[in-house]
């Protein structure tokens, strides 16, 4: 029987296309055993647990180097992130060795390595037991993990044209990312019948904000504080997704603003999000390539704030890219931090504008590239990838 083995972790982007992926590959060759291979103590761990096309899950310690975009010296000279970075150096020598042991026991045939730093780990063991695996990058900027173990990857799968990577040409295939088939184009009727199904007001816009699979607290600082003026006076409803643990701390922000508590649902995470971003007028979002393409396959407009201190600009760069599409709202990050009511106002005006809403809608769901997970699914069915 084949066996592949699932790598990716550290934030929902790394996890929900894997787990399209293994739908897919249930779907071509059902008996093929899935193992899924995730950080110990990865907050995430539930999403792989819970999938049903996931036959096993496994852990190995990893490490996460911390380097901040637009931080320069001054990172360098953080004792804290110091400290961490040494603690995790030291993860990711155990995560090695645990690698080595783990794919040794397993036996996979091949291997999937979405990102996320528990990628280095098996992707460097991989390398040394010659079992061949493939990458898959879905923003403009590679990871660090995946560049790292990027020599020795058989095939590099990436969402955008193959000439914005560094990575060997005939290496190289463009396929889009891979998403859940529980995103799909959005109707108005659809649109209804998901807000019935949540019970969420009829009567009211829906605005959806998220800040990503582990929240984004300056995001969720700025939403309550223009909450108030945007439901008392504009007939809005919040949807917000505040990232796991942190809903007590935003319902405590929005009570301090005096914010009715009926008019806004606090969610630390939604395993159904493709239900409330349909419910949805508009979705306030961060930047993340897999959220983005989600959102995309449901033709929902976005107002897009890249967190700009991430590494490599990732998110300022995959923002660039459909703000100049016109396919999205693009407002910085700074910007809503040190004066939230320009994220007010650009709420307001797209509320406003049916137009600019369907203009948005249609040029964002040109970007999309069908069928990604298929494509991935068939390239690790194929018995042949990887032989020399």
């Amino acid at each position: 029987m084949k066996k592949i083995l699932l790598v990716g972790g550290g934030s929902g982007g790394h996890i929900t296309p894997v787990l399209a992926v293994a739908d897919e590959i249930k779907k071509i060759s059902p008996k093929t055993e899935l193992v899924y291979v995730i950080a110990k103590g990865d907050k995430l761990i539930s999403m792989p647990e819970e999938c049903g096309s996931v036959d096993k899950v496994r852990t190995i310690r990893a490490g996460k180097f911390r380097r901040y975009h637009g931080e320069g010296l001054k990172q360098l000279l953080d004792i804290r992130t110091i400290e961490k970075n040494i603690r995790d150096m030291f993860y990711v020598f155990v995560g090695f060795f645990q690698s080595l042991s783990l794919i040794r026991s397993e036996k996979p045939e091949v291997i999937f390595i979405k990102g996320g730093f528990v990628g280095m780990p098996i992707g460097l063991a991989a390398t040394i037991l010659r079992v061949p695996y493939i990458t898959h990058d879905s923003d403009a900027v590679p990871g660090l993990a995946n560049r790292i173990i990027s020599k020795g990857a058989a095939l590099h799968t990436v969402a955008m044209p193959t000439n914005v990577y560094n990575y060997e040409s005939r290496k190289t295939v463009q396929v889009g990312v891979p998403v859940s088939k529980s995103y799909k184009f959005v109707s108005e009727s659809t649109m209804q019948a998901a807000r019935k199904k949540l019970e969420l007001p009829i009567g009211k816009s829906i605005v959806l904000v998220t800040g990503g699979g582990l929240g984004a607290v300056r995001l969720n600082t700025a939403v309550t504080k223009i909450a108030k003026q945007l439901t008392e006076k504009n007939s809005v409803h919040i949807v917000h997704l505040v990232g796991p643990g942190n809903s007590e701390k935003v319902i405590e922000q929005y009570s301090a603003q005096k914010v009715d508590p009926q008019s806004v649902t606090v969610l630390d995470f939604a395993p159904d999000l493709y239900n409330y971003s349909a419910a949805s007028d508009i979705i306030v979002t961060r930047a993340g390539a897999t959220t983005l393409t989600e959102f995309a396959i449901q033709a929902k407009p976005c107002i897009v704030i890249p967190n700009a201190n991430l590494t490599g600009g990732h998110q300022s760069k995959n923002a660039s890219v459909l703000a100049k599409l016109a396919a999205i709202e693009l407002v910085e990050d700074r910007e809503v931090v040190n004066n939230p009511e320009v994220l007010q106002t650009t709420i307001l005006d797209l509320l406003n504008d049916k137009k600019r809403q369907q203009e948005l809608s249609d040029n964002i769901n040109k970007t999309v590239i069908r069928d990604s997970a298929k494509k991935i699914a068939t390239i690790l069915c194929d018995s042949g990838l990887g032989k020399k």
